[in-house]
């Protein structure tokens, strides 16, 4: 197996370890920043004893991949419990674009014409496929668009510091998520045992798991390519609603998905551009 598909499998695992967020936010009966808070602090001591990170430093690049990612989980978050969560997912993900736009200059990565292809045709899917499921929420569905401003600074930061930086800085991200939400969760009474082991769930797997794969997929492909792929968290996320919840999904969900799915596999089976070194961190 090539390292291009070795990095996509590791970015499709990903997320589908990040698709079951959705439903288990929705599940905890707690404010969006207690379940943020705990949510992170959970993964920053699971990715803490998993990577033992010994690479961090001030430099500006470095810190803002901290920062993003704390913005990112923290906005998603408050984005889930606002709106509905297809709105969530749908509206975070318009940042696959700012990937798309933003990997030539941020990156040096080569804007070439499949990635612009497949990001068109997955999100004219993704249209398709949250047909009656998007409804107005404006305070949520800005939180949304925000979130995914935050996750495209999240992809491209981490693709640029790679490696044991990369792992730093997603441990620190998450820790800064928790330190810094402390003070507005405290002294709110601890969530009951229920809702402990969904937040036990979403910090060790749904986050922490998901980005150790994620981090490696990144050591592999481009990050564009890592944005597409990972289009297949909002086709995965029904299905764990049927499977837990019994919720059918529509023939128009059915039609969008399939779409979804077929612009990832065409990105895929079309190869990719060699992944240049990129230059180290400063």
């Amino acid at each position: 197996m090539t390292s291009d598909r070795r990095g996509i499998l590791y970015v499709a695992g990903a997320a589908l370890l990040w698709s079951t967020g959705g439903i288990g936010i929705k599940a905890v009966a707690a404010p969006p920043l207690t379940v943020a808070c705990y949510r992170s602090a959970i993964a920053g001591l699971a990715l803490l004893a998993f990577f033992r990170p010994r690479a961090w430093s001030a430099r500006p690049a470095f810190l803002i991949a901290v920062v993003s990612y704390a913005a990112c989980v923290t906005t998603f978050v408050v984005a889930t419990k606002w709106t509905t969560a297809a709105n969530a997912i749908f509206l975070q993900y318009s940042g696959v674009v700012w990937v798309l736009l933003a990997s030539p200059i941020v990156l040096g990565e080569a804007l070439v014409a499949r990635d612009i292809v497949a990001v068109v045709v997955a999100l004219a899917g993704m249209v398709l496929f949250f047909v009656g499921k998007l409804e107005a929420h404006f305070a949520g569905d800005a939180v949304a668009l925000l979130s995914g401003v935050c996750y495209a600074a999240v992809a491209l930061s981490l693709r640029r510091e790679r490696g044991a930086s990369a792992e730093a800085a997603v441990v620190f991200g998450n820790l800064l998520t928790a330190v810094m939400l402390f003070p507005v969760v405290f002294p709110a009474p601890w969530v009951p045992a229920r809702a402990a082991a969904i937040l036990v769930f979403l910090g060790v797997v749904q986050i922490a798991g998901a980005y150790v794969l994620f981090l490696r997929g990144l050591m592999l492909v481009p990050a564009t390519q890592a944005s597409i792929v990972g289009l297949l968290e909002p086709v995965a996320n029904p299905i764990w609603v049927f499977l837990l919840l019994g919720e059918r999904p529509g023939g128009f969900a059915l039609a969008g998905g399939a779409i979804v799915l077929g612009a990832i596999a065409w990105r895929t089976l079309r190869g990719g551009q060699p992944v240049a070194e990129l230059p180290a961190p400063d």
